[in-house]
């Protein structure tokens, strides 16, 4: 994924799957982000105009996880608070949610359960690392495995072949290596390719594409890529708190971290005792949600 791809491998990747577009709202907070001199107001009001958007955005700043002293109740001060790159992060992050919610796929409301809490043990845990930007993080937590709707819309038997690579995973095969030899493409190309189209930051479209390619990034030990390692410390902590493993790939055990799980806590400087604290800190925070 490092290399930009052809026109023509990236059709081939995509076999036919119908990356969903941008929602208007994006692209005109975008509009106004990359303005010399971005206008807040106009930004807010954009964000008002959605109820759903907008109460969605306030529920996730006010929540345990972000950690305010004082509740936010308005639109245009959550804005003034964090800025707007973080907000549109957050937004953009909740808008995959909307666009891609088929109510005729039981399969997913599992689905969106589970990445809405990975997006807030993410962003929970970059604030206690302080190795990310908080709202990349969530954003990264709720849009890393937006390939998984658009593959099952694609292929009717995918999430059989999911727990396949679930159960397979290990030190010698990727979760996406038994999608590529099923499909001849995965949840993380596709999702990337979404999280591209909707201009989301380069070094979280990155994680996105890799997020099963873990392994091989942490056993890298320079120091390249240090974005990247920190956004994926974050996300397969996230996703091993949140039991990814058992929602998508019907595990009991998540053979993955099993094998990433001493480098990733090795580069982050926690021991075994340090993140089950951790997690079971979390895990207390989400009760109150």
């Amino acid at each position: 994924m490092s290399q930009e791809l052809t026109p023509e491998q990236i059709q081939q990747s995509l076999q036919g799957i119908s990356v969903p577009p941008q929602p208007q709202i994006m692209v005109d907070l975008q509009m106004e982000q990359y303005m010399p001199d971005p206008d807040l107001d106009v930004i807010a009001k954009l964000i008002s105009q959605d109820p759903g958007l907008s109460g969605s955005l306030l529920k996730i700043v006010n929540s345990p996880y972000y950690g305010l002293t004082n509740k936010i109740a308005s639109i245009e001060r959550a804005v003034n608070l964090l800025g707007s790159r973080s907000i549109i992060n957050l937004i953009n992050a909740q808008s995959i949610k909307g666009e891609m919610n088929d109510e005729t796929i039981v399969t997913l409301n599992r689905f969106w359960d589970t990445a809405q809490d990975v997006a807030m043990t993410c962003l929970t845990l970059a604030k206690r690392i302080g190795a990310q930007a908080c709202d990349e993080a969530y954003a990264l937590g709720l849009f890393h495995d937006c390939g998984v709707p658009l593959m099952l819309q694609r292929f009717p038997d995918y999430m059989t072949v999911l727990e396949q690579a679930y159960a397979n995973a290990g030190p010698d095969c990727r979760v996406v290596d038994t999608e590529n030899q099923v499909f001849n493409t995965n949840h993380a190309v596709v999702g990337y390719y979404t999280a591209k189209s909707w201009r989301l930051p380069d070094h979280v479209t990155a994680a996105i594409a890799n997020h099963h390619n873990a392994l091989a990034i942490f056993s890298d030990e320079s120091s390249r890529n240090s974005t990247l390692k920190n956004l994926l410390a974050i996300l397969k902590m996230a996703e091993h708190i949140c039991a990814s493993y058992r929602v998508l790939g019907n595990q009991t055990e998540d053979h993955e971290w099993d094998s990433i799980g001493h480098l990733v806590l090795d580069y982050v400087g926690l021991s075994d005792y340090d993140f089950e604290t951790l997690k079971q800190t979390i895990r207390d925070l989400g009760t109150h949600r």
